[in-house]
Parts: structure tokens; C-alpha cells; sequence
């Protein structure tokens, strides 16, 4: 049994964030659901520095704070699912971080108004993160060797709310072509982002495993590596 070349170079690319790390390491996650990346969380605050929780994922981290966030998306499940990455980030070290300003708006159609986080009103949802997070994401990756980039930080599909994802790309290609920084981004909505705005150079790596890609952030024994071990 062999594996072909693209199935080795993600290997490597993946063992670079998992278990060969050069420190200090980030992970920036996004996405709606902070459900269908817990265990992904979970798994890489042991391991990881810092991780940047945007999207409707960072909803779900202010509500838990106590902030208004409108009729923003967020998780049903989320009291105890931040509960569980606070408790765990304690344990190993891990600064957890989450949106200090938004773009919001009162429909997905509209344009965006940049609020501080606590100002949000009722009627607005959350769409983007704001220019003082984008910063507090620029310091955080300045000082990091090794990144990961799993989710968009807003509702993309309309430019009006696409600024942070933007800047994210913007902010690793300009990292990597500084100094050395070991970039990989995965995930199915994160790959369409990457193709949108023609960022495939900005990472030494993006996964096309898809599910597989996150499986594997989990920590779980995927079959195909099983067989070839």
C-alpha cells in the first residue's frame, strides 16, 4: 500500500500543526457554529498558544459574556460549550480571544456599521469583526511562527461584510513574506474564501481533505493513515 503524493503533503503540512510545531502557534476559527468545532477547539488548545474565535462562533463567546448581540446567528448550545473551551484554555495556557468590535447591520443585505462590542442593538446582527479586532489579530499573528486558519470571520458572500476575512489573508501573506511563518488553512468554506479573492499564496499550505482536514484536527485516527501506519 502507497500513499499518493498530495495525501503525503498533507501529512507533513498537518503534522506541522499538530505535532511538529514551532511555537508560539495560532489558530484563527470561524464559521456559524461553534458546535461543529468544538472537538477541533478542544484538541488544539493543548497544543496551541492562542486561539481567535470570529464569525458566529464569536457570538457565541460575547453572548456568554453577557453582551447583546441582536439577532445575531449563535449557537443554542452555547453556555456550555464556551464553558467547556474557558475551563480547558485555563488548564493548558491557551489565550483565547474573541471579537472587540463588529460590522453590523439589520439584514444580510445591508450595509455595515462598525459598533463596539456591547453596543449592538436588538434589531442589528453581528456580520463582521471590526477594525480594532482586525489589529488585535494582526498583533497576535506578528508574534506567532505558525498559523492556522479554519472559517471566515464574517458573512463574505456580501463585500460589504467581507473586510476581516480579507484582512486575515492579507495579514498572513504579509507575515509570510516578511519573515518566516509556517501558514495552513482547511475546511471547505475556507478554501472558497482563499479561491474568491486569489489568496492561494498566502498559506504554505491549503488542505483540500475537507472533512477529513478537521477529522484530523480532532485528533481522530483516520482509516487511510491507520492502514499505511
Amino acid at each position: 500500500s502507497y500513499c499518493g503524493l498530495q495525501f503525503l503533503e498533507e501529512i507533513n503540512a498537518l503534522k506541522k500543526i499538530t505535532s511538529e510545531i514551532t511555537k508560539p502557534i495560532t489558530c484563527i476559527i470561524g464559521g456559524s457554529k461553534i458546535s461543529t468545532k468544538i472537538k477541533i477547539i478542544s484538541n488544539l488548545i493543548k497544543i496551541f498558544n492562542n486561539i481567535i474565535i470570529v464569525g458566529g462562533m464569536g457570538n457565541a463567546m460575547l453572548k456568554n459574556t453577557g453582551i447583546n448581540i441582536g439577532k445575531s446567528i449563535c449557537d443554542d448550545g452555547y453556555r456550555n460549550l464556551v464553558k467547556e473551551i474557558l475551563e480547558k484554555s485555563k488548564t493548558y495556557n491557551c489565550a483565547i480571544h474573541y471579537p472587540l468590535d463588529v460590522v453590523v447591520s439589520q439584514s444580510l443585505n445591508g450595509n455595515g456599521k462598525i459598533k463596539e462590542n456591547n453596543k449592538v442593538s436588538s434589531d442589528e446582527m453581528i456580520l463582521d469583526i471590526g477594525p480594532k479586532t482586525i489589529a488585535s489579530i494582526e498583533n497576535i499573528i506578528d508574534k506567532s511562527n505558525t498559523v492556522l486558519w479554519n472559517g471566515p470571520a464574517g458573512y463574505f458572500e456580501n463585500p460589504n461584510f467581507a473586510n476581516g476575512t480579507k484582512q486575515i489573508l492579507e495579514i498572513v501573506a504579509n507575515k509570510r513574506n516578511k519573515d518566516k511563518i509556517y501558514s495552513v488553512a482547511g475546511g471547505g468554506e475556507t478554501v472558497a474564501v482563499i479561491n474568491k479573492f486569489n489568496k492561494f499564496e498566502s498559506f504554505n499550505f491549503v488542505s483540500t481533505a475537507g472533512g477529513a482536514f478537521l477529522e484530523y484536527l480532532e485528533g481522530k485516527e483516520l482509516p487511510g493513515i491507520k492502514v499505511l501506519n
